[in-house]
């Protein structure tokens, strides 16, 4: 394997070069189950990072920047989402950078955590993210419509947290303010 590249892309920059071999990177990782004609599945992120193995791309991760409110007060989030590496590429450690270099791009900013769900946990907990048990609630979205679907009220077990500054997490509830990444 070639050395990893890892570029952060803002949405707004996201030009056909990239949105094409992004689209079927999602739709390979993902499946059936991931819309075939948008490279996100309910609402577009801020940005993205990307990882290239001679100039291939072969993983993912966009980004949210935001606030959320943790117990009544108010927290700073870098939510995850769509986090993918392609199947040839998995185990080689590509996940782990991605991870690393999100966390890397909280430093020094206005982010409290690094929040995800995740159906598949190891590499994040190797990675130092926690399994956490809040009541979540949040805007339910119809990917396929692109409609609002109600209020969300539940606890959701695949929520993981990263706390990138000295505030600690807290069991209780969490209202995501938006919709569920």
């Amino acid at each position: 394997m070639g050395i990893i590249e890892i570029n952060r892309v803002s949405e707004f920059d996201i030009n056909k070069d990239i949105h094409q071999p992004l689209q079927q990177l999602l739709c390979e990782c993902f499946g059936k189950d991931y819309p075939e004609d948008r490279i996100y599945f309910k609402q577009k992120p801020h940005l993205r990072f990307l990882a290239y193995v001679e100039e291939r791309l072969v993983g993912h991760i966009a980004c949210d920047y935001r606030v959320m409110n943790l117990n009544g007060r108010r927290i700073n989030v870098l939510s995850l989402i769509d986090v993918c590496v392609s199947a040839a590429n998995r185990s080689r450690g590509i996940a782990s950078q991605l991870l690393k270099e999100a966390e890397g791009f909280c430093r020094n900013r206005d982010i409290d955590y690094i929040l995800l769900f995740a159906d598949h946990p190891n590499v994040y907990e190797r990675n130092g993210y926690k399994k956490v048990q809040n009541r979540c609630k949040w805007l339910k979205i119809d990917d396929e419509t692109q409609t609002s679907a109600g209020i969300g009220y539940e606890v959701i077990n695949e929520l993981m947290v990263k706390a990138v500054s000295e505030k600690g997490w807290e069991e209780g509830e969490l209202d995501l303010l938006g919709y569920l990444g």
